[in-house]
Parts: structure tokens; sequence; C-alpha cells
């Protein structure tokens, strides 16, 4: 996985200095170490959603050793005859399950990796839609093109890598050269694991789902970031902040909504 890269020194301007005393000559001027401050947030979202996926993990074992079948995945795994019979829920649950230790050990040391990162620049409440946008379309894709039933919330960190791909793109004067190879990672991983996808009994239609569900949201809702104040101390000032994002999940959830109801009807 690919962490975000540091921010730090990156935004010196590339100039020669001058001797103590010397003017500066016409057309250079004198180089400025911006001490931009990053936004300082504690890593909440991310935290609680991986105590959450790992306790239902729980829940799924003992159920399983007490009355020998997986309770919560009866209830809540992706199943397509149970979605067209009305229980939508099934198109965001799975994202709290998995099918062994191993399983939910890959996407959780994800979500401990990638997380708290993204979380920093994006808050906990556009954290959190990211998280369910990426999970809901990715098990969209699921229903329509997969016919298997499915669990995991790969969907969801799948949606998570697109959009830290699209945050630094897009933010890249933040990280200077180290934006280009990081993005070149971010490609790398994601070709990896779809092609990995390709195995038996890996839901891969869920995967390029998330990947979709996450870039659109990181797209139109992720932080925008231009500096703001006088050098060299500067703050980050995030230009789409506020009701953008809820309107972004909405439009999102709605036009995927619309592809579950064609399908069901047509």
């Amino acid at each position: 996985m690919s962490e975000l890269p540091n921010t730090e020194n990156n935004h010196e301007q590339d100039t020669q200095s001058q001797p103590e005393g010397q003017p500066t000559p016409l057309g250079k001027v004198q180089p400025v170490q911006l001490k931009i401050h990053l936004p300082n947030r504690k890593f909440i979202v991310s935290y609680v959603i991986l105590g959450l996926t790992i306790a239902f993990f729980i829940a799924q074992m003992a159920s399983e050793y007490i009355i020998g079948f997986d309770l919560p995945a009866t209830f809540m795994v992706k199943s397509n005859a149970l979605i067209r019979q009305g229980q939508f829920w099934r198109l965001i649950t799975p994202v709290l399950l998995h099918g062994s230790i191993l399983h939910i050990a890959f996407n959780m040391y994800a979500l401990y990796v990638l997380g708290p990162g993204l979380e920093r620049f994006y808050g906990y409440t556009r954290f959190f839609l990211l998280y369910l946008v990426g999970g809901f379309v990715g098990n969209v894709f699921s229903f329509i093109l997969s016919p298997a039933n499915s669990l995991g919330a790969s969907t969801a960190i799948f949606g998570i890598v697109a959009a830290q791909g699209v945050f630094i793109y897009r933010n890249r004067f933040l990280f200077g050269r180290q934006a280009r190879y990081t993005l070149i990672n971010i490609t790398g991983i994601v070709i990896v694991n779809l092609i990995l996808g390709i195995s038996p009994g890996i839901d891969n239609w869920g995967h390029v789902g998330g990947l979709i569900g996450g870039l659109a949201f990181a797209w139109f809702a992720g932080p925008l970031f231009k500096i703001k104040g006088t050098p060299p101390d500067v703050t980050l000032d995030d230009t789409q902040e506020g009701i953008r994002m809820w309107t972004t999940a909405i439009l999102i959830v709605a036009a995927f909504g619309m592809l579950v109801a064609t399908n069901l009807l047509f």
C-alpha cells in the first residue's frame, strides 16, 4: 500500500540565494521556505470502522462456533436473489463482513495504512461518506455484473485508494516531486490487485465499482487546497468543503441506485 507522501520541504523556490547585504538582481527573488500548517485531526473514523469491522468478524466466528452457521452473513451478505426481494441494505452491509482471517487482515491493514493519512485531509464526515460511497458503488457493480454472493470491505478500500490518487494529483503542489512517484505507485497497486482479482472466488467487479465510486466522490467533493496567508507562515484553505460533499454523495448514490432499479425492472 502507498501512504501519502511527506509534505515537508517541498515549498522552497528554485532560486539561488544572494550573499548577505547584496541587492537582489532584477528578475530573481530570495528563496522562501513556506511553513504550511496542515490540518490537525485525530483519526477517529478510520479506527472506529476498523474496530467495528473486527467486532463483526468476531460475531461471525462466534455464531459459527455456537449455532453452526454465520448469522451476520445470513442477514448482511450481498445476495442478488435477496436484493431483488427488497433487501437493499445488502448493497452496503457486506463491507462489515469477511470470509477468513486472511481476508479481514488484508483489508484492515490497508485501512490502517491508508485511512488515517487521508482522513487527516478529508475530515471525519467526508471520509466516512467516501467509505460508504466506495462500498455502495462496489456492491452495485457486483450486483449487476456478478451472480455470486460476496462480502468484504475491499469495495470501500479500493474507493480509498482511488481517492488517495485523486487527492495527490489535484494537490500535487503540496508534495513536489514525490507526487509523481506516489501516483505511479498507486497505479501499480491498483493494476496488480485487479489482476489478482481475476482469480476464482474474488469479486473483481466489486473492486472496479469501488474504484469508480471513490474516484467520482474524490474528484467532485475531495479536498482541493489553495495556500492562504502571508509567506512564510501560511495555511491550507479547502475550496471544496461544506455542502458539496453531501450533494456529491447523494447524487452518486442516486445514480447507481437507478442502475439497481433498472436492473430490477428490466
